[in-house]
Order: C-alpha cells, then structure tokens, then sequence
C-alpha cells in the first residue's frame, strides 16, 4: 500500500514537471496578441468595423486593443476610444482562454470573464482571429 502511495505520488510529481516544462507558447498576454497577428483573417472581416478592448489584472496584465476596419487591423497597447466591446479577466485566465484550456462559456458563466458591449461583436473576434 504504501508502495502504492509513493509511486502515485511520484507519477503526479513527474507530470507536474513535464507540464511546466511544455509551457504553451502562448504563455503571456503580449504572446497571445502577438500570435493574434498570425491568424487574422482578412477575408472575414471585409465589411466589419469594429474596436476590441481588453483590461487584464494581474503581474502580466495590462490593456490592449484592436481596431479592424474593412479587412484591415490594428493592435496595440493601451486604450481606445468607444470601445464596441471590452473583455475583463485576469492575465493567466485570458492565456488560458486564448490556448483552449480554459472554455469561453464556463470562463463568462463562472465570472472569469466579462464581456461589457456588443455580445455580436465578441463573437465576431472568434472568426477573425480563429
């Protein structure tokens, strides 16, 4: 038994150290808006007009936005007027949303995020930046 104990131990100690060292390379905000620049869409977002905000607490947070007008983006650090939505959540809950480990839906009904505007243009973002 207690054979048994250590062993299940050590197999969760091994698997802890294997997980830290395959860090996601989207580990940081700045990581994952710099990744976003990858995978705009421009064809998707032909006609949209729309202005992201993000407000992330947290050693790593900060506030960031995106601007996309007809098929065209802009990204930076900061804050933007008139915002159509702004996403609220803590630094290591948007990296966790942003690298699938944490679900979008579970993440807004458990409070982790907030979506304060457009739900439409929330939703939008998804397809933009799949």
């Amino acid at each position: 038994m207690r054979f048994q104990i250590v062993s299940l131990a050590m197999a969760i100690g091994l698997g802890t150290m294997i997980a830290a060292s395959n860090e996601p390379q989207n580990a940081t905000p700045q990581a994952v808006f710099d990744g976003m620049r990858q995978s705009f869409q421009a064809q998707k977002a032909k006609g949209v007009h729309l202005k992201y905000q993000w407000r992330l607490s947290g050693p790593q947070g900060g506030e960031w936005w995106i601007e996309v007008n007809d098929g065209k983006y802009q990204m930076g650090r900061g804050k933007i007027d008139k915002p159509d939505v702004t996403f609220v959540a803590t630094d290591k809950n948007w990296v966790a949303l942003s690298n699938g480990t944490l679900g979008g839906k579970w993440a807004f009904f458990t409070g982790r995020l907030k979506i304060q505007g457009s739900q439409n243009a929330a939703r939008k973002l998804d397809e933009i930046f799949p």
